[in-house]
Order: C-alpha cells, then sequence, then structure tokens
C-alpha cells in the first residue's frame, strides 16, 4: 500500500479537513485546493512574525544524488524518492511554526516567488487518479518528517549497524539510541541528524504537526517547470497565519 492512496489516509483527510481542504472538479483534481498554505514561502520572516508564525532556518541538507525523500524517518525511511529530482547539492530547510508546533517543512532549491504548484509523487502516483477527498502524501507513525536523500537510508542502516555492534545483547532503538540527543538539543522538536560522521549525507528531522497522521508535499515551480521549493503541509494552519486558534487535535 505504500504506493497506493492508504485507506486511513482518506480517514484521517476526513478528520483534518478542517486543516487542508481536497477537492476535485469535472476537470482533474485542484492542487490549489489542497493546501491554503503556498504563501508561507513567499513571505518575509518579519511579516511571517506578524502572523504568529515563528521561523527556524535548521540549516542545509547535503543531497548526494538529488532524489529527495520525503517520509516519516522512523515509520517508513525507505520510503520511495520523489519522482521529481533536483541536482545535487546543499539545500535550506525551513520550518514554520505556530501554536508550538510545526505548521510546515520547505526546503529550498532556488530563490523566487513559485509560479506554480504540483502535488509531489513517488513513481507509479498520478494526481489524475484522485478522486475527491483523497491526496497522495507520506504516513506519520512516529510523530516526525524528514528530508533527505535516497543515498543516506544506506548512512542510516550503517549507524544502526554501529550502535547494534556496542550493543550486542540489546534491541536497539535508533529514536533512543541515536536521534534523541540531537532533537533534544532543539527541545525534541527538530535536528540536523548526520548518520555517519565524516560522510557526506544528513537529514532533517522535525515534528509532524499534530503528531500522526498522513501529511502531503508539494513542489512550487518556477513558469519553466524547474523546483524553487518543496513544501510539506502538517496541517496546523491556514492561509498562512497562525494567528487563528487551531481546531486540531
Amino acid at each position: 500500500m505504500r504506493n497506493g492512496i492508504l485507506r486511513a489516509a482518506r480517514l484521517f483527510l476526513c478528520a483534518a479537513a478542517a486543516h487542508a481542504p481536497v477537492s476535485a472538479s469535472a476537470a482533474g483534481w485542484d492542487v490549489s485546493k489542497a493546501s491554503s498554505n503556498f504563501e508561507l514561502v513567499a513571505l518575509s520572516d518579519a511579516e511571517l512574525t506578524g502572523r504568529s508564525i515563528s521561523v527556524i532556518h535548521m540549516g542545509n541538507v547535503e543531497l548526494t544524488s538529488g532524489r529527495i525523500v520525503a517520509a516519516d524517518p522512523l515509520a517508513q525511511p525507505d520510503r520511495p524518492a520523489l519522482a521529481k529530482t533536483v541536482a545535487p547539492g546543499e539545500y535550506p530547510v525551513t520550518l514554520y511554526q505556530a501554536s508550538g508546533r510545526i505548521a510546515a517543512a520547505g526546503m529550498r532549491f532556488a530563490e523566487g516567488k513559485p509560479d506554480h504548484w504540483e502535488l509531489a509523487v513517488v513513481p507509479g502516483q498520478d494526481p489524475a487518479t484522485l478522486k475527491e477527498g483523497e491526496i497522495f502524501g507520506y504516513p506519520v507513525d512516529a510523530g516526525l518528517g524528514c528530508y533527505m536523500d535516497a543515498d543516506t537510508l544506506a548512512l542510516i542502516g550503517e549507524r544502526e549497524a554501529q550502535v547494534q555492534a556496542q550493543k550486542p545483547d540489546a534491541d536497539v532503538n535508533y529514536y533512543d539510541d541515536v536521534l534523541a540527543s540531537d532533537l533534544d538539543a532543539n527541545k525534541g522538536k527538530y535536528g540536523l541528524h548526520r548518520p555517519i560522521a565524516g560522510n557526506k549525507g544528513n537529514v532533517a528531522i522535525f515534528w509532524s504537526g499534530w503528531g500522526d497522521g498522513f501529511y502531503p508535499v508539494f513542489w512550487g515551480l518556477d513558469k519553466d517547470g524547474r523546483p524553487l521549493v518543496l513544501l510539506t503541509d502538517f496541517g496546523v494552519i491556514e492561509n498562512a497565519d497562525g494567528r487563528r486558534e487551531p481546531t486540531g487535535q
């Protein structure tokens, strides 16, 4: 079911409809109705502060292949990379926080305001197949989301093996044994994790809005279809505005 539309996702979308309304029309599925928060990436830090949204500049994620994985790094670290790729490089990740929650997470590839947006999919997914109330995204079962390069998964496996070798008679928990120290430095909300010291390839890890659920990812593109930004909407706010009392969990 990893590459399909999860039945649980439909239930989540019904519960979260007040945050991220999704619909389809006779002309096809409409990305503009899948999120009302695309303006986040076009506002300055000062403008966002005026809307009760604080900005966290996490630092750069190192994409060694340009194949991006957006997933719960504990529940589904081996999720397929997004179908669209970018040039290998180091790209900054920005978190948008409102009501004490991480409301959205963006990765910036080039400056500028997106001309249009499209739903980010993994191979085999086609937004044209979506029906009303459906959306592609990734499931969260550990309360975390991430951005990383697909190649970094091998480094996570290597780190886990190292920890297991140090504790041969214990069950290794990657969160407790590895990630917790990175996240604890930021009150557990986010961390830039490097699985293997000295190796290129790191992971931007962050709280996923209200926690477990199913969350969409979007590409912000220029007029020629080149990626400017990637945005994960965690359904905490509407209309890029954190001044309203959230209606979520």
